[in-house]
């Protein structure tokens, strides 16, 4: 059984954002059909109604760059696709992040330029000045970013919880490969375990 103190705990929720999970996005072709077809969207608002409810903290990263990607330093594929995409120009609609998962006043939102929400970023000071000791992620790529930011949590000293049922990645073999190796490093649940958690 899940359990944890929703006071001390933080939801963060990754690149939910126009660019990466809808169709007409630049990262589109390869996230969008799998977001879709597991239903991540819905069960990401789900447990993160769930949170808000509860009093947990709510985190949104989205990742954007400066118009002609000034602050872009290609040096990995994935990266190289930003700019061949025009993808995720700071001040654009497809660096926005999705209507049915936006931001509740008050509720921060935090933009990196690298491949997780940690790095380059005040993620963990933000974490420990709310006494935050757990968070649950979710998100695309559940392979990257998802999976990226939750390993450095658990670098930082955080108990740290993957939503599987409310990741997707490129296809649902990465998705599930990247769960499988987090295993001996932080829990795999489900957005019912998150609700049920909350709720009590």
């Amino acid at each position: 059984m899940t359990e944890f103190d929703p006071a001390r705990t933080a939801v963060i929720n990754i690149h939910w954002q126009y660019d990466i999970v809808t169709p007409e996005g630049a990262f589109g072709p390869f996230f969008a059909e799998g977001v879709q077809r597991h239903g991540v969207i819905a069960k990401n608002g789900l447990f993160t109604r769930a949170a808000r409810a509860a009093g947990a903290s709510v985190i949104h990263i989205r990742t954007a760059f400066r118009p002609g990607y000034t602050d872009l330093i290609i040096n990995c594929p994935l990266l190289a696709l930003v700019e061949e995409r025009k993808a995720l120009v700071d001040g654009t609609r497809g660096a926005d992040l999705i209507e049915e998962l936006s931001p509740e006043p008050g509720e921060l939102v935090i933009t990196h330029t690298r491949l997780t929400g940690f790095h380059g970023t005040d993620l963990d000071g933000i974490l420990r000045g709310k006494g935050i000791d757990t968070v649950v992620l979710s998100g695309v790529a559940t392979d990257h970013s998802v999976q990226g930011t939750a390993r450095e949590a658990v670098n930082h000293g955080y108990r740290s919880l993957i939503v599987s049922d409310a990741c997707s990645a490129a296809n649902d073999e990465a998705h599930q490969a990247a769960l499988d190796t987090f295993t001996l490093l932080g829990e795999n649940v489900t957005t019912q375990d998150v609700v049920a958690a909350f709720s009590r």
